[in-house]
């Protein structure tokens, strides 16, 4: 089953939605750190919900989704680029309790930014309190109170792969069939996790909407791909200052910095952090140092 997100709308009713289903991507993230099965859960439930947040989204740049808590549970970041790459990562401390999101996060919030910073656009932000017992819920409930939009989202996860479906209800046209909604909601209660999971989106899309008129888009491909690079840990180091980094350096002699999402290794030595700081001295055309 090939990584893709598969968009699609009825013909004549005011309803669009999208499937995504992810094996390889999933199968990459995993094989970065040692996640606790209900943490695993969740952050593949985010990370298919975010591939289908950008089914309906034009944008340069990438879609950040991001829980955060004060619980065992402190961050949970799923990163879905314009070229439709992903990467995803978590924090935690302790145990993770096999539970509600109440219950891993603790006191949370949803964050999702919209960068398109190197568009030369402007970043849009939005933030709303932890609503709902599960991530679908979470993601639903900032969908009505952000975007007004009567949005359902049907989430699942296992270790073999991930997988999403999502409705959304447009606003009503004249010569609409407006009880769409109702019965693509109905029908779609009737879809079980494990199917979401096994069946292809296109047989997922006949066994559940044989009666109406669907239009089915190309389905888009995706894939893992992490932005890290050094010389985005070296501005970071840059930003921490020479004495924390010579501090470091005498204490453990090398700079070791590991990618949360992919796991490379960056290692500076004295000198290279002392090139740094030299680079960084180099005054630019018109400015004067003393």
């Amino acid at each position: 089953m090939a990584d893709a997100l598969t968009r699609f709308l009825f013909e004549y009713a005011p309803v669009r939605g999208g499937i995504v289903q992810l094996e390889e991507t999933w199968q990459a993230i995993q094989s970065h750190a040692d996640y606790p099965a209900p943490l695993k859960r969740v952050l593949g439930e985010l990370l298919a919900a975010a591939a289908l947040l950008t089914s309906n989204i034009k944008f340069e740049g990438s879609l950040v989704l991001q829980l955060h808590g004060d619980g065992p549970v402190r961050l949970i970041v799923v990163e879905v680029t314009s070229d439709r790459t992903l990467r995803a990562t978590a924090k935690w401390t302790g145990e993770v309790p096999a539970d509600t999101l109440a219950a891993m996060l603790g006191h949370g919030r949803f964050v999702m930014t919209l960068d398109q910073s190197k568009a030369g656009k402007q970043n849009y932000q939005g933030i709303v309190p932890l609503e709902g017992q599960t991530t679908a819920e979470v993601l639903a409930h900032y969908m009505q109170t952000s975007e007004q939009l009567d949005t359902r989202i049907f989430l699942a996860a296992s270790d073999a792969r991930v997988a999403g479906m999502m409705l959304q209800r447009m606003p009503d046209q004249q010569g609409m069939d407006h009880d769409a909604w109702n019965r693509a909601t109905i029908l779609a209660d009737t879809l079980k996790p494990e199917e979401l999971l096994q069946v292809p989106a296109n047989d997922l899309l006949m066994r559940l909407f044989h009666e109406e008129t669907l239009r089915r888009f190309e389905q888009e491909p995706l894939a893992f791909a992490c932005s890290c690079s050094r010389d985005k840990v070296a501005g970071m180091l840059q930003s921490l200052g020479r004495e924390e980094i010579d501090s470091i350096l005498a204490e453990q002699g090398e700079v070791e910095i590991a990618c949360d999402f992919c796991g490379h290794q960056y290692r500076f030595d004295a000198v290279d952090a002392t090139q740094l700081f030299v680079d960084s001295m180099v005054p630019q055309p018109g400015e004067t140092r003393h």
